[in-house]
């Protein structure tokens, strides 16, 4: 395993302890370590591993995560203020590399790996990896999912601090994975939902694409259950899903998505809470997807938070999704 040493910068000539495998310091001289598991959520909520206590840092505000080949990764979570590498806000998965200095809110740490294999950048240079494009594009046409995990808080103080940070880092892994696999443009954390976004370049691919997107779905809600199952979760995970289609603004230096769009993908995973049901598809998703595919979701009338009157949708569970997916595959 390759020493590594999380550890706070402090003013003066104090010299931070000797290298341990991955262990964060700060001035308070509290120590979280980093050399078992797979990741480890920051923020100052109960079960957070690395509890940061300022109001400036938000509940679930980042998540450092191994990556497969040994090296430690840094996603914001959507927080409230802000994570920082090396003064350049995270919006997408960042490797740490000796060196780097973190920011979450008003707290400042330094990320320590003397062996590290990633070079770090001259101050002067500033920090180009991972830097993405900055142009935004209207008007695209795109497909947002959003999913969320249900009843977050009270998993939070159900489950010790180990098996909360062991818990949610693996579901943000793998969903993530797998929406990258089959097809978003991007990947976004946000508090304990993941929304992934699918271009659509031609919009004659439309209706293969959104395959794809239900795919995701059922691949997500069955690493959920693998999840929950693996780790002996004293309840199994529970989540919601809700999928919209329409033309958004994407782009810029987070890898973003906004727009009515964006918005109402939120607001038809929050239904799927009422209706009792998995997912939720907002009109043109549904519209767009081939008559055996429609077979699986039934309409409803929603009320959606911001909208005015009830809007259609169509829902189904998981259950019935698995189920057509595997019908349509034969």
């Amino acid at each position: 395993m390759v020493p590594a040493v999380l550890s706070a910068k402090l003013v003066g000539t104090v010299t931070p302890p000797a290298p341990t495998p991955y262990l964060l310091w700060v001035p308070a001289n509290r120590r979280f370590p980093l050399g078992e598991g797979q990741s480890w959520a920051i923020g100052r909520g109960d079960g957070c591993a690395v509890l940061l206590e300022s109001r400036s840092v938000s509940r679930l505000h980042a998540l450092i995560q191994r990556r497969d080949n040994g090296e430690l990764g840094l996603v914001d979570l959507g927080s409230r203020n802000g994570s920082f590498v090396n003064g350049k806000r995270v919006s997408f998965p960042v490797t740490l590399a000796d060196q780097d200095h973190l920011v979450f809110g008003d707290q400042e740490l330094v990320f320590l790996n003397p062996v590290s294999s990633v070079p770090v950048p001259a101050a002067s240079a500033g920090d180009a990896r991972n830097e993405p494009t900055a142009a935004l594009h209207t008007n695209i046409l795109s497909s947002i999912l959003v999913v969320d995990i249900r009843d977050f808080t009270p998993l939070a103080r159900s489950l010790p601090e180990a098996l909360l940070s062991q818990t949610i880092g693996t579901w943000f892994l793998r969903s993530g994975q797998i929406a990258q696999r089959r097809g978003s443009w991007a990947q976004k954390y946000i508090g304990d939902a993941v929304m992934a976004v699918w271009v659509h370049d031609q919009e004659a691919d439309l209706g293969s694409d959104l395959q794809r997107v239900l795919h995701a779905v059922n691949d997500i809600a069955a690493a959920t259950a693998e999840i929950s199952a693996s780790l002996q979760l004293p309840s199994p995970l529970r989540i919601g899903a809700g999928v919209n289609t329409g033309y958004a603004i994407v782009g810029g230096a987070d890898y973003t998505a906004m727009g009515d769009t964006v918005n109402a993908a939120f607001r038809l995973e929050s239904a799927t809470k009422g209706l009792g049901l998995g997912i939720a598809l907002g009109q043109r998703t549904y519209t767009e997807l081939a008559p055996a595919w429609r077979a699986a979701f039934a309409q409803y009338q929603v009320e959606l938070k911001g909208y005015d009157g009830p809007r259609t949708a169509w829902a189904a569970s998981f259950e019935s999704l698995r189920e057509l997916l595997h019908s349509t595959a034969r």
